[in-house]
């Protein structure tokens, strides 16, 4: 650390660990030094130390446990919110390798708060459909669909495991998603989602709900579970 410089040394620490991270010195879910063996290392105080560690964490960078120590976090996946996006195409942008496990596909005939949701007549028939997203081989989001039969009357399971549903829409029916909306809260991990997640429940979580269209025509109403320790979403505004 240079004391002699304008950057204040916590500032300092921050870019000095924030760089092992990167490097790999430290990954992901290493243990790091404790306070006190951070203030022999680098010759600083626990405050600065202490000021360096939040906002590290505040950042994403580490994360705590009581008694146990600070650890690296894990890699979080920024979702630009500027157009249409699917996360096979956006995991596959970064290097990630992404999967997807059907957990359930069933037709069902909607009621009339699900009905007037999706723009459609009280027992309308549609596809129920609960996936589990992955990306090399981790669980990051919890989604179900629920899409109109009469516009993909023969839809398959075994489709939706080998295929992104969006391209099954466009290749299968000639349908192509024009435009979507989606609206985002806060919400917690229940326990059938923190099963599949690999987390523990009532975890903070970002609640997603998608709204696709075909030119002026719904075909697609989702509710996605993003793990909050693995999503942030960046909207730009022009």
């Amino acid at each position: 650390m240079d004391k002699t410089s304008k950057i204040p040394l916590y500032l300092q620490l921050m870019r000095e660990l924030i760089q092992k991270i990167n490097e790999g010195t430290y990954e992901e879910h290493h243990k790091l030094p404790s306070e006190r063996e951070l203030c022999d290392i680098y010759d600083l105080s626990r405050i600065t130390i202490r000021q360096a560690f939040q906002e590290l964490e505040r950042e994403g960078y580490i994360y705590k446990l009581r008694g146990k120590g600070t650890f690296v976090a894990p890699k979080s996946y920024n979702q630009k919110l500027v157009k249409l996006y699917s996360f096979t195409e956006e995991m596959s942008k970064i290097g990630k390798e992404p999967t997807t496990k059907v957990l359930s596909f069933n037709k069902i005939t909607i009621d009339e708060r699900l009905a007037e949701k999706m723009e459609l007549a009280p027992l309308e028939n549609v596809y129920q459909v609960t996936r589990l997203r992955l990306a090399d081989g981790e669980p990051l989001m919890y989604e179900t669909s629920f899409l109109p039969c009469r516009f993909i009357p023969d839809l398959t399971e075994e489709e939706l495991v080998h295929k992104p549903m969006y391209d099954i829409f466009s290749e299968k029916y000639g349908i192509v998603v024009t435009k979507a909306t989606e609206r985002f809260s806060a919400t917690t991990i229940r326990q059938a989602e923190a099963k599949h997640l690999m987390v523990r429940e009532d975890r903070p979580a970002m609640l997603v709900k998608r709204y696709a269209y075909y030119n002026e025509t719904l075909i697609e109403y989702t509710t996605s579970v993003a793990r909050g320790d693995k999503f942030y979403y960046t909207v730009e505004l022009n």
